[in-house]
């Protein structure tokens, strides 16, 4: 790897830190920018994220920054690893700084509040001049963090935006895969969110391995019709970013949306469980925004409404189960029999 070779992420988290440290160890020059000028120093002194990944140490090429300018300059792929809520605000802040030449990839598995704006249609939007694209899959950060084997997908139109990140990131432990279908890998991280929230429901409620399995394939089913919907191939869901980022996120107590679920299926309410996470859990935005687009839309999707009433509604699980079950028995695996063959 060339030593001029230089990268940029924008966030401080678990996820954006990890890539960044994939990269620094490969020999890249790497920015972190943070807000936090605590945690700059805690990095730039210690070599470590105490908040997030406090038991990795971090490659002396990870270069932690609160300047953004600093951060941009030279940087030939940036990074944006901040959530759904501020991802507008920080891509705003970049404009005026950022260079056409440089590539602009979003790592944020969720929706933007309010618009339903992926955060590829923000980049597209504000910084109209500079390629994008999106990344998604498998990636649970801690064990990214301790060099456990994982892939990835970079989702891009632009072939050598995929190739750079390819071969920036790509390693013995992190495989990265291509496609070009951005709004399908970008919606298979959003949406498994939600569905990972309902897992840890499931699995505080000790409801057995039948009932996560039905669940996990049928979110896939839902996931489907509301990818179609919106002008995504429903078979990229059958790769890393679909199936892949649901069985690891709807799996692991490593998930932050998969704790939520838990800690309500456990008693909490949603504020109590998303406070004791201490961390953003980008389904709980998700499940919002994307009810709302399906009642809007018509698109069925029993398991999105079913877990809205139970948190928004305060509706008992027994209730919401009663109803799925008792729901239209329709085709199994979605798009290969049409309903009115059934």
């Amino acid at each position: 790897m060339s030593d001029s070779k230089r990268l940029a992420v924008l966030g401080g988290g678990s996820f954006g830190t990890a890539i960044a440290n994939i990269a620094a160890e490969y020999g890249v020059k790497t920015h972190l920018w943070m807000r936090n000028e605590q945690a700059v120093e805690e990095i730039r002194t210690g070599r470590k994220n105490k908040k997030y990944l406090p038991d990795l140490i971090l490659h002396e090429n990870l270069i932690p920054t609160t300047d953004l300018s600093k951060a941009l300059e030279g940087a030939s792929l940036v990074f944006f690893a901040v959530p759904s809520k501020s991802f507008r605000e920080v891509v705003k802040s970049v404009k005026g700084i950022i260079k056409s030449n440089q590539y602009v990839i979003s790592t944020t598995k969720g929706i933007e509040p309010g618009t339903l704006n992926l955060m590829s249609d923000i980049l597209k939007s504000e910084l109209p001049e500079c390629a994008c694209g999106v990344m998604g899959g498998p990636n649970l950060a801690k064990e990214i963090a301790r060099h456990e084997l994982t892939a990835t997908v970079i989702a891009s139109e632009t072939p050598a935006l995929r190739q750079a990140v390819q071969d920036t990131l790509g390693c013995s432990y992190f495989r990265v895969y291509a496609s070009a279908d951005i709004y399908g890998v970008e919606l298979g991280g959003a949406l498994k969110n939600i569905y990972a929230i309902m897992a840890g429901i499931v699995a505080a409620k000790k409801l057995g391995e039948n009932t996560t399995a039905m669940l996990l394939t049928r979110s896939l089913a839902e996931m489907g019709r509301f990818a179609e919907k919106q002008g995504a191939n429903p078979l990229t869901f059958l790769g890393l970013s679909g199936v892949g980022d649901l069985i690891a996120t709807c799996s692991s107590p490593l998930s932050r949306n998969y704790r939520v679920g838990y800690a309500f299926g456990s008693g909490k309410t949603l504020e109590e469980a998303v406070e004791e996470l201490g961390e953003v859990a980008e389904g709980v935005n998700t499940l919002v925004q994307v009810k709302r687009f399906s009642d809007e839309n018509d698109i069925y999707m029993p398991l999105v409404q079913g877990l809205y009433q139970m948190i928004y509604k305060q509706v008992p699980l027994s209730e919401v189960i009663k109803h799925l079950m008792a729901g239209e028995q329709n085709t199994d695996v979605e798009f290969t029999l049409s309903r009115d063959k059934m």
